[in-house]
């Protein structure tokens, strides 16, 4: 009778270090192996996948199309929280793990699977985002982490491993660039981009036009949202996933949305990356104009900061964390008026306003103008009363100086 074999949900990707891991666990753990590619918009990349697997050792791949979940359910709070990790990352790889870790669990429950094994390096990013939501999901199951227990230390040995067991792998020694794609985002790391005195190569581009060639016609489009959400480009309405995949289009033929950056990982070391995000970037600008006149100064102030906070939980991958669902209610609360049409600008990478409206705008130019009407409605008198009790304590702290410099004065001549 042949012994039943324990079993563990490998994150496959097809990628250099998961085509590796699949003989690795075979000869170090004696598992049944079961390949789980989550789809988040890798595009071509999953069409060899199962076969890969297969032929690699797995005994069995789900492949999970999560595409439409991934946009409505990650993207869009992410957008409307308009979290940006230190200014620069829309949290493109950030807001995609939460949900393959949660496909992840759900496969090896099904299973019946003890373990998780993910692909992630150990001075990375990843590992922390997929331990914290398979934890937070199903803490039972067990975690295996090659990249902390191999003597394998870097890429290059990588591709040796695979070589020598006739894996092919999409990488080579001379181009090891590590990439992660999805329907918001395509990430660079690695190689020469170690070295931030090198200006990244533009060939690395795959979703997005160098600048520099893009169209020397400016293209301006217009976008609709409701509650925060965009749901109509350029006047035809359309479901949140293809109008960003439209989006990704228009933006990268302009060269919109490439982000060179050096950024402090969760683990406590800086890394760069560039990262090509064209239609999210057209998307977090159009909803911060909207923004600006559909809320209130305080809230949007205080939004900003719960943005900063967001953006840190889900890049550190606390998605799943109860500070992360109060902080989705607040700002819900505040998206049921950022409602209207925003004219954005596209121009050789640049994205700027063009144009906006909304039935919830606070903007009103009889407030503002300098006609001859206004002091119908805003009597310029009243600013002195205003301008008086607004700068009390200033004429207060002076007041105090110079009767301290008189006194101070008056004990010299005594």
């Amino acid at each position: 009778m042949v012994p039943f074999k324990k079993k563990v949900v490998l994150a496959y990707s097809g990628g250099l270090d998961t085509s590796i891991i699949i003989p690795w666990l075979k000869e170090n753990y004696d598992l049944d192996v079961i390949a789980c590619c989550v789809d988040v918009g890798q595009g071509d990349e999953l069409k060899t996948v199962r076969d890969k697997a297969l032929r690699t050792g797995a005994s069995k791949v789900y492949i999970e199309d999560v595409r439409r979940e991934f946009v409505e359910d990650y993207v869009m709070p992410t957008l409307k929280a308009g979290a940006v990790y230190e200014d620069k990352y829309l949290l493109g790889t950030s807001m995609a793990r939460p949900l393959i870790a949660k496909k992840l669990v759900e496969v090896a429950e099904k299973e019946g699977a003890e373990y998780i094994c993910h692909g992630c390096t150990g001075k990375g990013n990843d590992q922390v985002r997929f331990e914290l939501g398979i934890k937070a999901l199903n803490p039972r199951i067990k975690v295996i982490a090659p990249w902390r227990e191999w003597d394998i230390k870097s890429r290059e040995e990588a591709i040796d491993y695979a070589m020598a067991r006739d894996i092919p792998v999409p990488v080579s020694k001379e181009r090891p660039y590590s990439m992660d794609r999805n329907l918001w985002h395509l990430s660079h790391e690695g190689a020469d981009l170690e070295d931030t005195w090198n200006p990244h190569p533009t060939d690395i581009y795959q979703m997005t036009t160098p600048p520099e060639k893009a169209p020397d016609t400016p293209e301006v489009i217009e976008i609709e949202f409701e509650k925060g959400v965009p749901v109509m480009l350029n006047g035809i309405a359309l479901p949140q996933m293809e109008l960003l995949e439209k989006l990704n289009d228009i933006g990268g033929k302009n060269g919109v949305g490439i982000i060179d950056m050096v950024e402090n990982r969760l683990v406590g070391m800086k890394s760069r990356g560039v990262y090509e995000t064209p239609g999210g970037t057209i998307l977090y600008n159009a909803h911060k104009e909207l923004e600006y006149i559909t809320l209130d100064k305080m809230t949007m102030r205080f939004k900003q900061i719960v943005a900063d906070k967001y953006s840190e939980l889900v890049y550190d991958g606390l998605w799943f964390s109860p500070l992360k669902e109060a902080l989705d209610a607040f700002v819900e609360s505040t998206q049921q008026n950022v409602t209207g049409t925003v004219k954005m600008k596209l121009y050789k990478g640049t994205c700027s306003i063009a144009g906006m409206d909304s039935p919830y705008s606070l903007f009103n130019k009889d407030f503002a103008t300098f006609g001859e009407n206004v002091d119908n409605i805003y009597n310029q008198k009243d600013a002195e009363g205003f301008i008086n009790l607004f700068g009390l304590p200033l004429e207060v702290m002076a007041l105090m100086k110079m009767n301290a410099a008189k006194l101070k004065e008056e004990r010299k001549i005594v």
